[in-house]
């Protein structure tokens, strides 16, 4: 899968070692993004979640993948939800842009696929926001449990998904105890 770094190495045995030509090295340089999504990538295939499957669609550009997740629990158990994730250039000095493609219902998700979650903020009040020790692996895992343990009806994004789990809930509760 690490294609990156295979080309890398295979363009460096074609093109001979480094020449002094400042020109040349600059067209050749690897950014530093690219070099942390090599480490990154392997490190996340082999911690991926269970209810997850990531897809290179280009395997040379590591800054580009789609994110399926599953969720085995919970109110979206049984579902498949696609995320787009680009990686800026900037990274790991800013976090990934991450929409999720898949049109859902949900209370920190919107209509239009933005994300409410805060290790994709750069800046977060709570603290819990991106810092340069995040890695994808982070962000993969933040995702998953959106449908889980982070579900946030407290501090919705998509305010009416959040009020009518809320409504549903109350009136489920109700239910329960009538019969």
């Amino acid at each position: 899968m690490l294609t990156l770094a295979s080309k890398l190495k295979r363009d460096e045995g074609v093109k001979g070692p480094r020449t002094s030509n400042p020109a040349s090295d600059s067209t050749r340089r690897v950014s530093v993004r690219d070099k942390l999504l090599v480490k990154e990538v392997a490190e996340l295939e082999v911690n991926l979640p269970c209810t997850c499957e990531v897809n290179f669609p280009d395997p040379n550009k590591l800054h580009y993948f789609l994110l399926t997740i599953n969720p085995d629990e919970g109110y979206y158990q049984n579902g498949t939800f696609q995320f787009e994730i680009e990686v800026p250039d900037a990274y790991n000095m800013v976090p990934p842009k991450v929409k999720c493609l898949t049109k859902i219902w949900h209370p920190n998700i919107t209509e239009a696929g933005e994300i409410c979650l805060s290790l994709l903020r750069e800046h977060s009040i709570d603290g819990t926001g991106w810092a340069p020790t995040r890695t994808l692996k982070d962000v993969v895992w933040g995702l998953n449990s959106l449908f889980t343990d982070l579900l946030n009806f407290d501090d919705p994004l998509n305010i009416e998904a959040a009020e009518h789990h809320l409504r549903d809930k109350v009136s489920a509760g109700v239910l329960k105890m009538v019969a």
